[in-house]
């Protein structure tokens, strides 16, 4: 155990050290005739560093957000894009990354990184307070709240796995491994989504049936691309990096390139999209 934290530390380390500029754009997102369209783009953080991880609130027009502070550790961040406001959750000594709201609002989950090495699941209030830890015996890297008790991990490891934990029951099973750091709930239905990368070539983005957690390939993903989301109507937005496609898996077998009206010259190093419960808002992380 002590050598298996030692590695977990010093890779940590090196991630961090690794960690580019990064800012944020939000675009608003409209559907014309079944295509996709992008304008409207504005810079929500404007800050030199590392801005990424952007979540939206459920009902509010917020993003969480993660973000370095001068000593190069990330805080939580909000930004209200209707008043322009912004504001820090945190302000500690740990890094807090992959901000989410839990499914009763009341606090955002996120991952804690120790300085031990450790990177445990816990949740702030909302408001801003002391965290509650609801993991602490996974070295957990990304998650996504499939419902009130029970959310979906990414566990580092050599591979990294797949989990279904329940907070309540402390219940944690493995379903599967060699997988991708983004995970989202399927509008619709009751089921969540994955990157299974079967190869360095071979990635898909799969539905896992939450009932049965049993998953199934939905399509494969952009060449080397893992970071997706989904629209209420079930369509997938991802980015090769430069452009962003759509598809819809139900009915497409191909991505199409969605239009951006203006702020395509923005889109330069993408990474991380986040949508809001309307799919009117597309939170866009791009290079500095």
């Amino acid at each position: 155990m002590k050598i298996l934290l030692v590695i977990v530390f010093v890779i940590t380390e090196v991630s961090v050290l690794a960690q580019t500029g990064s800012e944020i754009f939000l675009f608003d997102l409209k559907e014309k005739k079944g295509k996709l369209i992008l304008s409207n783009p504005k810079n929500i953080t404007d800050h030199i560093g590392y801005d990424n991880q952007p979540s939206f609130d459920a009902e509010k027009p917020i993003i969480y957000y993660s973000s370095f502070n001068e000593d190069g550790r990330s805080d939580i961040k909000i930004y209200n894009y209707k008043t322009g406001e912004r504001k820090s959750l945190t302000q500690t000594t740990d890094r807090e990354y992959s901000p989410t709201l839990t499914p009763d609002q009341k606090f955002v989950s996120c991952i804690i990184q120790r300085d031990n090495g450790g990177q445990d699941l816990g949740k702030y209030p909302v408001d801003g307070g002391q965290p509650t830890v609801l993991i602490d015996n996974l070295i957990v890297g990304y998650h996504r709240w499939v419902d009130a008790d029970r959310v979906l991990l990414f566990v580092l490891g050599e591979p990294q796995t797949l989990h279904v934990y329940n907070a309540k029951t402390k219940e944690d099973r493995t379903v599967d491994d060699k997988i991708g750091r983004s995970l989202h709930a399927i509008p619709t239905r009751k089921s969540m989504s994955y990157v299974k990368k079967t190869s360095a070539t071979d990635w898909s983005i799969m539905e896992l049936d939450m009932a049965t957690l049993n998953a199934k390939k939905l399509i494969g993903t952009l060449p080397g691309r893992e970071d997706l989301c989904w629209t209420l109507n079930g369509r997938i937005i991802m980015s090769d990096g430069s452009k962003i496609y759509s598809n819809d898996p139900a009915k497409e077998t191909v991505w199409s390139e969605m239009t951006v009206l203006s702020g395509a010259e923005k889109l330069k190093g993408v990474t991380r999209l986040a949508i809001n419960s309307k799919s009117d808002k597309l939170a866009v992380v791009v290079s500095e």
